[in-house]
């Protein structure tokens, strides 16, 4: 299965392993939780869907890599305790917390939070010393004398033994206690991922050309070659990074992350093509609308594959404008909880500055603890950032205008709220023209109903800022095409009716 049907398999493994019945047990006793075990080639994305699954059940993660353990980090030190048997005095071995252990209890410490998975990855290549507890703890949750607390389900991952010369095979019995899942890379469901990432748009328009490039581990006379989907998200960082600084991105830096020389040489190639691509054709341009008839000209004339960096760069282009309202919009939301947080205290409490304070403490102990529980993502992050830069300002703004009473303060923020949803208003109606502007670019660029406009319709279909923004603010230009694409594809299904039934 691909990365994504193994998310959903392991998110409703871990729903169902905390189900309590009506008297808060567990309906499926701790022993009896089936460790998960995820079994994929490395570098696709298994630690990435454990994190999304924690954001999205908002339970805690702990991850860690069980190479980099020995017997004594993961079982705890030896000490010696004297303890009586039959009137007798024996010294005996116990053993400190694991430190993986531990780090589960510090976690619900800190953050509250009761339930949540222990990830641990390359389970099957430990050391020598290490292997035999880990077989015991695949078995019965405990490291040394110390169990896994209840409400925390452990997930595990490993790769086969043709990409690691370090795995274990484990025996039959050991099989028989895990739950097994097996994970090949998709580009596809890879690419979903890659658009919430925000990874470089020469990454994902080169991959649809060449979407053999995305996975591939060979053998060859000089060694092992390898191109996977963390060394094409670790790229795209430095990429953007060079880009921001004004660095050549050369085939020298691709290879370093593309580890196959001919991927890293194409790769190195195209991105050059893509770098004139985004020059000549004025995105933004495109997007405000006063693109000239020479783009749209150019566009006209393309090749396919030069079309298809277009396209590229347009989704690209469309997918921040999207991301950033959709978090504006997210900031409004939060900001509102503030508000009548804010309002109650400011009927009690004189000292107006301490009260908005203490709210900008609150919000930054979100970001906080979201990081530490390992279930805040990306988006929440950057919501919560919005937040607190908007309280600060209103901080800044109670100073000034120094207001005698608790209502004078609530209607100061008020105001500055309403500004606020008022900007937000505007931004809404400016991305909905942007995504006008960009289909009636390719209106005039492309035939009606051409390939091209079907993939600009399938990617904004398929992207999640896309579909939430026009399911809620709608746009005529993507209804009007995207019920030509359903006919389209309707009219094709009816057709290969026909064909069967004349066979």
């Amino acid at each position: 299965m691909n990365i994504k049907q193994a998310k959903e398999d392991i998110k409703n493994a871990v729903s169902a392993y905390l189900t309590k019945d009506q008297f808060g047990n567990y309906v499926i006793p701790v022993e009896r939780q089936r460790p998960v075990f995820l079994m994929g080639a490395p570098g696709i994305g298994k630690t990435a869907i454990m994190e999304q699954i924690a954001q999205e059940l908002q339970i805690g993660l702990i991850s860690y890599s069980m190479t980099h353990h020995t017997r004594q980090s993961a079982l705890g030190l030896p000490f010696i305790v004297r303890k009586n048997y039959g009137g007798e005095e024996y010294s005996v071995s116990e053993y400190t917390m694991s430190e993986i252990i531990a780090a589960i209890y510090d976690l619900m410490e800190v953050t509250g939070l009761r339930e949540g998975i222990l990830f641990l990855d390359e389970i099957n290549c430990v050391s020598e010393t290490l292997a035999p507890s880990m077989l015991q703890f695949l078995q019965y949750k405990t490291f040394g004398r110390h169990s896994v607390p209840g409400g925390w389900i452990v997930v595990t991952a490993g790769n086969p033994p043709e990409y690691n010369n370090s795995v274990r095979e484990f025996d039959i019995v050991t099989w028989d206690r895990l739950k097994r899942i097996d994970v090949e890379a998709d580009y596809e469901v890879w690419k979903e991922y890659a658009y919430v990432k925000g990874v470089h748009p020469a990454i994902t328009t080169y991959l649809d050309i060449r979407k053999d490039d995305f996975y591939k581990i060979e053998t060859t006379v000089d060694g092992k070659s390898f191109v996977t989907a963390r060394g094409w998200s670790d790229l795209s960082d430095m990429v953007k990074l060079y880009e921001q600084k004004e660095i050549a991105v050369t085939e020298q830096l691709v290879v370093q992350y593309l580890q196959n020389r001919k991927i890293a040489k194409s790769f190195a190639v195209y991105y050059d093509l893509f770098r004139k691509y985004r020059s000549d054709y004025q995105v933004d341009k495109i997007l405000a609308g006063k693109a000239g008839k020479e783009i749209a000209g150019r566009a006209k004339a393309a090749k396919f594959d030069e079309r298809l960096s277009l396209l590229g760069l347009l989704v690209d282009a469309l997918v921040g404008v999207l991301r950033e309202v959709l978090a504006q919009e997210g900031a409004i939301l939060e900001l509102v909880n503030c508000l009548k947080g804010m309002r109650a205290d400011f009927v009690v409490e004189t000292d107006f500055l301490e009260v908005v304070g203490r709210q900008i403490e609150a919000e930054k102990k979100a970001v906080a603890v979201g990081k530490k529980a390992g279930n805040l993502s990306v988006d929440r992050e950057y919501i919560l950032n919005i937040t607190i830069a908007a309280l600060g300002e209103q901080m800044e703004l109670t100073a000034q205008k120094a207001p005698a009473s608790g209502d004078a303060a609530f209607k100061l923020l008020k105001a500055d709220f309403d500004k606020r949803k008022k900007a937000l208003s505007k931004q809404v109606s400016q991305t909905d023209a942007n995504l006008t502007n960009v289909f009636r670019f390719c209106e005039g660029a492309f035939e009606a109903g051409s390939q091209e406009l079907l993939i600009l319709v399938t990617e904004l279909t398929a992207n999640s800022y896309a579909a939430h923004f026009i399911g809620k603010y709608g746009c005529q230009e993507y209804f009007k095409h995207n019920k030509d694409m359903l006919f389209t594809e309707r009219r094709k299904d009816i057709l290969a009716e026909i064909d069967d039934l004349m066979k």
